[in-house]
């Protein structure tokens, strides 16, 4: 029974970052829109992702709100704060470290 509740306790502290935007994103996918391409970005469980049918490769993480990505094209690791509260159909804009762009989450 202990464990039970501990379980309990554990998904119920989860489950407000479950509904979050980088847990919508990192689970569902997202197109980013910048200089008029649109780039589809899927992501796996492991923390990888792959972008432009695989031409760029991956690795990312979660640090609170912002999503830190590194990869082939560039080996330092960027972060990127995202909105909170953003849902599979939302759009919405970003900026990093090379501009802003449009995510759409799928």
């Amino acid at each position: 029974m202990r464990k039970f509740l501990l379980a309990a306790a554990v998904l119920a502290l989860a489950t407000p970052a479950v509904a979050g935007t980088l847990q919508e994103v990192t689970t569902k996918g997202i197109v980013l829109s910048v200089q008029g391409m649109d780039i589809d970005v899927t992501y796996t469980p492991d923390g990888k992702f792959t972008a432009m049918d695989g031409q760029v490769t991956g690795e990312w993480r979660i640090d609170g709100e912002k999503l830190c990505t590194k990869s082939n094209f560039d080996p330092n690791e960027q972060c990127v704060e995202y909105p909170k509260d953003k849902k599979s159909g939302d759009s919405f804009e970003v900026v990093g470290p090379q501009g802003a762009a449009t995510i759409k989450i799928k």
